[in-house]
C-alpha cells in the first residue's frame, strides 16, 4: 500500500525526517510513535503529498505520491490531521458530505450511494445528532469526531490519521479506535495512526513504529517493540512495561 525509501524531507534549511524507510502492507494497523520533535506530522505531511521529499521517495499504492492529482490521492487516502480548523459554519452533515468530493464529478448532486456513505460514518462515529448542527458550534472533541466520519464517507483503502483523537475523552478515543479496529479487521481499511499514547496504541495498533529525533528507531509487531529497554532509550525516562492479567496486551507505565 505504502512504499517510503529512504526519505529525506523537512522545512528550507533543515531535514526533520533523515533517512526513513518502511512499507505498510494492505489491512495493517501501524501506531506511529515518538517524543515531540520526532519528525510524526512530518512525517504525515510528506505521505499527503504536502511536504515533498527531498530526497528519497514516497508511493501510494504503487504510484509516486508527487505524481498523483489532488482527487486520485484523496481517492487513495484519508488524512484526518490533529489541527484542522474549520472557521466556516457548516453543517456537520456538510461537512461530512465534503468527504464525497473524490467520488464525484464537477457540478454533480449527490447520489444514493454518496449520502448511504454519509449516514454511515456518522452513524459508525456516532455524530447523527450533530447533523444539523454547525461544525462551529462544537467543542474539539466533538468536531474531531464529525472530521473522523468525513474521512470514513471517503471510503478509501488508506486511513491516515495525525493524534485524531487528542481532544477526545477516554470513552470517545476506545470507540473511535473500536470502529477503526473493527473496519481494518473486516473490511481490510489500513490505518496509520500516529499519536503520543503509548497505551492506546498498545491495545489497537498490531505493528509500531518509533521516530526519534528524525530518524526510524523501532519498527516491528507491538510485543517485540514494546520494552522496557527501547521505550527507555526513545523517551530517556525510567519505563516499566507490564503484561495485563488475562489479555494478550501490554500496557505502559512512565516512571518519575
Amino acid at each position: 500500500m505504502i512504499q517510503v525509501e529512504d526519505v529525506h524531507c523537512g522545512y528550507p534549511g533543515r531535514d526533520v525526517l533523515k533517512g526513513v524507510s518502511f512499507t505498510v502492507r494492505r489491512g495493517e494497523f501501524v501506531g506511529v510513535l515518538g517524543p515531540n520533535g520526532a519528525g510524526k506530522t512530518t512525517l504525515v505531511l510528506a505521505l499527503s503529498g504536502v511536504v515533498p521529499a527531498r530526497k528519497g521517495s514516497i508511493e501510494i499504492l504503487g504510484t509516486p505520491v508527487d505524481r498523483l492529482k489532488h482527487k486520485d490521492r484523496a481517492r487513495r487516502m484519508a488524512v484526518v490531521a490533529q489541527d484542522g480548523e474549520l472557521r466556516f459554519p457548516f453543517s456537520c452533515m456538510d461537512i461530512v458530505r465534503m468527504g464525497r468530493y473524490p467520488h464525484q464529478g464537477r457540478w454533480q448532486l449527490d447520489t444514493l450511494r454518496d449520502e448511504e456513505a454519509v449516514e454511515r460514518a456518522m452513524d459508525i462515529t456516532d455524530t447523527v445528532m450533530f447533523a444539523q448542527r454547525l461544525i462551529t458550534a462544537l467543542s474539539g472533541g466533538e468536531r474531531q469526531r464529525v472530521i473522523m466520519a468525513k474521512a470514513l464517507a471517503q471510503e478509501t483503502p488508506v486511513l491516515l490519521l495525525d493524534e485524531a483523537t487528542s481532544a477526545m475523552d477516554i470513552h470517545r478515543k476506545l470507540q473511535v479506535f473500536r470502529v477503526l479496529d473493527r473496519m481494518n479487521r473486516h473490511e481490510g481499511i489500513t490505518v496509520i495512526a500516529v499519536m503520543h499514547d503509548v497505551n492506546l496504541a498498545a491495545l489497537f495498533c498490531r505493528r509500531m513504529l518509533f521516530l526519534k529525533e528524525g530518524w526510524l528507531a523501532a519498527d516491528g509487531p507491538v510485543d517485540s517493540v514494546l520494552t522496557s529497554e527501547l521505550l527507555e532509550k526513545i523517551y530517556e525516562t525510567p519505563v516499566m512495561v507490564q503484561a495485563i492479567s488475562g489479555t494478550n496486551k501490554k500496557q505502559v507505565v512512565f516512571l518519575p
